[in-house]
């Protein structure tokens, strides 16, 4: 077989000539997988950056392209998460070189319409005063209030009377009435005060109404108007009506002022346009504006939602350039921007310089930079900042106390977290709550702590705290690794009680914990809990249990567990489905399940393959699914092996070395089952976790199995 780096495709068969199964390992661990009409075969390309994928035997007539794309609909999930937001270019405008560029914007507010001084302020003042105080909003009784109007409703009095009304429900009835008096003609100023007061109210379809009218009988629609109109729709996350109404308003020949070149900034970030906000921002800059801090922190916010780094750095050099000091909202959004785009040394000089600037960060401020510092596992730094808190006195609020707590959770700092969770019972303010004891249970848990772990469970039952799904999921996992079944079961039924809602998460907490029980009495008392949750995943649990099962029931029963669950939980549910599958002497059933979790795109980069090595990779499998990939892997290279075509120089199996301390040891597990193997797998000397083998070695020891297999024939 030639092989090659860039493009080489293996088809490893695992039948025989006789499409009987090959009995690589023992009777109980084999690769074998029944189909009634078709072989299943293994693709594998060479690409370090394809991974093998199982597919089916392709038919010698041509297919039709619905007939090619059926197994690919076939063997596709549905997907729940929602797609990133499109970016879109804006259409090129040839523009005259020998005409200065037209200004996008007024660099002055715009100038409000005044009104005359009223002697008879202070009574009409207090009539508006009667009308605000109205406690209905019917009809008739405004019009019985109307009538004891102190003055005649001329312009200026009935102004003033509109101004001084708060309620946008009887600003507009007020502004509707003077319509139907035809008293005056109603005015550009009249509408805007309307309009302000509805925009208070987030009505913007109305306020877009009262702009229709406008055009109908030919009022003018001023800067305010406008301005009004697209601050309305940003306010109620209606971006598309915002950028129609500001291309609305350019096309008049209306500049819009500083702020609402702002809020039009920010809408357009809003809708992921980055080139539009960059187009508009350096128009602005050529017409002579100088951006403010609103400005700025919408930049800030563009580039840190998009991880942009570049972005971010682009905006701190603008702002040096145009001698704007970055306030503290500033300070956040870059922060936050630093975090999304993976810079957690870039984040801590930017605080540092926050700091030196005189600005004193605030709760948002330091929960970010812990978030930033605990996504890096940057543990000393975040106590460092944490002991900064309290000489300091900076402010600290629920939010800043969980993230710390969850921080040291993920970073197993059991001692510190004690000491922060003994620091919050002691505050007045930020008592913990069931966040705050979701942290601790998770951190107990994770560190097997069992006891303690019940001791937080007991306090909070004690002092009225709700335990939330998080602290239930958490407190289960630990006690179903104390193999504590009776207890698991009291903890679910205490959480259903308080009302906790089971979540995918917790259901496959449940299903690992099935990997613990040992006799049929533990998986009962585990599997009735589960079924309150999910009965179909406990009927596809005991249907793996059945003799006459064939991997296309299988597949089609697991893409249905599989869709209905989020994301984030497939992978583990297919690794505990292998688990429970080995641990029951179902190792058959394993391989087929790891079969289909390959179909399925659950091990995305399990395998590698180049001239040089090939490799496999195990990190995100369980202990029973990285034992069962790896005879996979095994049985696939024996049948290369078998037809003496050429293998590359050297084998790895990389299981991770692991940086949390309480992993489970992922390593050791597969350095066990390899010497349970006699396989020639020997620790790497450069590579933590990873295991590597010589084509030699491979060869002799392959050989000697099948000729001990063919042997015991």
């Amino acid at each position: 077989m030639a092989t090659s780096s860039i493009v080489s495709t293996t088809v490893l068969d695992l039948y025989n000539s006789k499409n009987k199964p090959i009995f690589f390992f023992s009777s109980s661990s084999y690769l074998k997988y029944k189909h009634p009409n078709k072989k299943i075969l293994i693709l594998c390309n060479s690409s370090t950056t394809t991974t093998p994928s199982l597919v089916e035997e392709e038919p010698q007539h041509h297919e039709s392209l619905s007939e090619q794309l059926k197994p690919l609909s076939l063997n596709s999930l549905s997907d729940t998460q929602k797609p990133p937001p499109l970016l879109t270019k804006p259409k090129s405008t040839w523009v005259n070189p020998s005409k200065a560029k037209r200004s996008v914007l007024s660099l002055q507010r715009h100038q409000r319409s005044s009104y005359s001084l009223n002697p008879k302020h202070r009574d009409l003042k207090i009539f508006a005063k009667k009308l605000n105080g109205c406690d209905s909003f019917v009809e008739s009784e405004l019009l019985a209030t109307l009538e004891e109007i102190p003055h005649p409703p001329t312009r200026d009095n009935s102004l003033l009377i509109l101004i001084s009304l708060k309620p946008w429900q009887k600003t507009y009835f007020f502004f509707n009435w003077l319509k139907t008096q035809n008293l005056f003609p109603i005015e550009t100023i009249f509408y805007n005060v309307t309009m302000k007061s509805l925009r208070f109210g987030k009505q913007f379809q109305l306020i877009e109404e009262l702009a229709y009218e406008m055009i109908e009988n030919k009022i003018e629609l001023d800067n305010i108007t406008y301005s009004t109109i697209i601050t309305c729709a940003k306010k109620c996350d209606l971006y598309d009506k915002a950028v129609e109404w500001f291309e609305r308003m350019y096309k008049t020949g209306l500049m819009p002022d500083e702020v609402t070149y702002s809020a039009v900034l920010d809408v357009y970030a809003q809708l992921g346009k980055v080139e539009e906000v960059l187009n508009l921002y350096e128009r602005g800059r050529a017409s002579g504006w100088k951006p403010d801090q609103v400005a700025f922190s919408v930049l800030g916010k563009m580039f840190g939602e998009a991880g942009d780094f570049d972005g971010i750095r682009y905006v701190l050099q603008e702002m040096k350039s145009v001698g704007v000091e970055p306030n503290l909202v500033v300070y956040n959004t870059l922060l936050e921007g630093m975090g999304k785009a993976g810079k957690p040394g870039l984040a801590r000089n930017l605080f540092e310089e926050m700091v030196a600037a005189g600005v004193t960060p605030n709760e948002k401020t330091l929960t970010k930079l812990v978030k930033i510092y605990g996504k890096a596992r940057w543990g000393r730094d975040a106590l460092e900042l944490w002991d900064r808190m309290k000489s300091n006195g900076w402010p600290m609020d629920f939010i800043l106390y969980n993230s710390l707590l969850s921080m040291c959770a993920s970073l197993a700092l059991e001692e510190e977290a004690e000491k922060l969770f003994k620091h919050m019972k002691g505050s007045r303010k930020c008592r913990p709550d069931s966040w705050s004891y979701a942290a601790m249970l998770n951190i107990y848990g994770s560190g097997g702590k069992v006891e303690k772990a019940m001791s937080i469970f007991e306090e909070m039952s004690k002092f009225g705290v709700k335990l939330n799904v998080m602290g239930c999921t958490c407190l289960i996992q630990c006690l179903g690794r104390a193999k504590r079944f009776e207890d698991v079961v009291r903890v679910y039924n205490v959480g259903l009680q308080k009302g906790i809602q089971p979540d995918d998460r917790l259901c496959g907490c449940l299903l690992s914990v099935l990997t613990f029980c040992k006799n049929d009495d533990e998986v009962g008392m585990i599997l009735s809990c589960l079924e309150r949750a999910n009965p179909k995943l406990v009927a596809f649990v005991k249907l793996m249990g059945e003799k006459k099962l064939n991997l296309d029931r299988i597949k089609e029963e697991f893409k249905q567990i599989l869709n209905e669950a989020e994301v984030e939980v497939r992978r583990p549910y297919c690794n505990c489905l292998i688990d429970i599958c080995r641990n029951r002497n179902l190792h058959e059933r394993a391989h087929e399940l790891l079969y289909c979790g390959i179909l399925y795109g659950l091990y995305p980069g399990l395998h590698s393959k180049t001239s040089e090595e090939w490799s496999l990779n195990l990190r995100s499998l369980s202990v029973g699914a990285a034992q069962t990939a790896f005879e996979e892997w095994m049985g696939a290279v024996s049948k290369v092996i078998q037809r003496k075509e050429t293998l590359p120089k050297l084998f790895s199996a990389y299981a991770g070395a692991g940086t949390h301390k309480y992993s489970e040891g992922l390593a050791n597990a597969v350095e066990s089952h390899l010497k349970k193997l006699g396989a020639p797998f020997r620790q790497s000397e450069e590579k933590a976790g990873c295991f590597v083998a010589t084509e030699e070695d491979l060869r002799s020891w392959v050989l000697s199995r099948l000729q001990s297999v063919a042997a015991s024939a």
